[in-house]
């Protein structure tokens, strides 16, 4: 009995050090099993409880699952310790389970109420001391990093809102620089979401915590903006390839690039080299109709629609199937072009404020539903 429990718990304390290495000190992205099952359990149990609430429900339900993997990941580092610790102080001693796990519970946390003159668990009792700190003081340094990450991500995001409304979408983005004349202002932004998503594909992939990170508003989302902001390129590019900035084919790139990367670290399923031709869900009449809106607004397209759609769709192959994937594992909020949803919803177009100047203005385009 003895050294069936020495083996697990040497077993146990690997699997613990593994996935602590895994998560807080490699900076590649590695897959980690703890950390992916509490993502996905916790947030299982999140959408159970919201499930009939809709999508309201569903993000103030999800708010939480971020801090509760915080917690759940240090919880089970630390018991998962405690188990193999126990299990060794057992194997290697005449203690009862009772006593070996007192012992360990008291090196571990560095309580100091239980001990003895066992010279030969004095390695044990000291390691374990050790882990405990060590363990809460990684979890503690982790802290700044995840935030100094989620602060560079959700100040493009918030400055996205003027661009693109609630929840963002591509072809608003480019409807509203026409109607209020800053088109020109696009390369800039491009060229910042080309810096964000190559920021967010090293972060998110090196610590996918970050993907259980909402906006502190409920309409915004750094996937859903990212996605938008790569329809607005791929767009522009498909209608006005001469006059659009290289700039578009930039952000495109480093956006699928980014959300690839993102996949692999949670082995989301994908693949790597579509064909420009490979089927994607959104239709034809969806580009149409968006077109249509976006040449209410002054866009002058240097080619059909119906030129354009081969263009547009052999850009979207590229990164459809795994934005819509991990829209889908976010909980994104369900906006326009971004895929279906574990949870019952409809595709909430985004909100264009009112033209209020007092001359003659160009007439109200809404933005529909594509």
């Amino acid at each position: 009995m003895e050294w069936i429990s020495g083996v697990a718990g040497g077993l146990v304390l690997i699997l613990v050090l593994r996935s602590i290495l895994r998560t807080l000190v490699v900076p590649r992205g590695l897959y980690s099993v703890l950390v992916y099952r509490l993502w996905w359990g916790l947030r299982r149990l999140l959408c159970l409880i919201a499930h009939r609430g809709g999508y309201a429900a569903i993000d103030r339900a999800q708010t939480w699952l971020a801090p509760l993997m915080l917690v759940g990941m240090l919880a089970a580092w630390l018991g998962g310790a405690f188990l193999g610790f126990g299990l060794l102080l057992y194997a290697f001693s005449p203690l009862s389970w009772s006593t070996a796990f007192r012992e360990a519970g008291s090196s571990l946390f560095t309580l100091g109420f239980a001990g003895g003159a066992r010279l030969r668990l004095s390695a044990l009792d000291f390691v374990a001391a050790a882990t405990g700190p060590v363990v809460i003081a990684l979890q503690i340094a982790y802290l700044p990093t995840l935030y100094a990450a989620y602060n560079r991500r959700e100040l493009e995001v918030t400055l996205l809102q003027s661009r693109a409304g609630e929840p963002a979408w591509g072809p608003e983005i480019l409807a509203r620089q026409w109607l209020v004349d800053t088109e020109t202002a696009l390369p800039e932004l491009y060229r910042s979401w080309e810096r964000l998503a190559a920021d967010m594909g090293e972060s998110h992939a090196t610590y996918p915590v970050l993907l259980a990170f909402r906006s502190p508003r409920p309409y915004r989302s750094w996937l859903v903006g990212l996605i938008a902001v790569m329809d607005a390129a791929a767009m522009q590019l498909a209608l006005s390839p001469r006059s659009t900035s290289p700039q578009a084919r930039l952000v495109l790139r480093a956006g699928f690039t980014a959300l690839r990367d993102i996949a692999v670290s949670v082995r989301a399923d994908f693949d790597p080299d579509p064909a420009p031709d490979a089927p994607v869900e959104l239709t034809y009449g969806e580009f149409e109709a968006a077109v249509a809106m976006l040449e209410k607004t002054g866009f002058r397209p240097e080619r059909s629609t119906e030129e354009a759609w081969p263009h547009f769709h052999g850009w979207r192959v590229n990164y459809e199937a795994v934005a819509y994937e991990l829209c889908r594992r976010c909980d994104a909020v369900p906006a326009l072009w971004t895929g279906g949803r574990d949870f019952p919803s409809e595709p909430i177009p985004p909100r264009r404020p009112v033209d209020r100047r007092p001359s003659a203005g160009r007439p109200e385009v809404p933005p529909g539903r594509g």
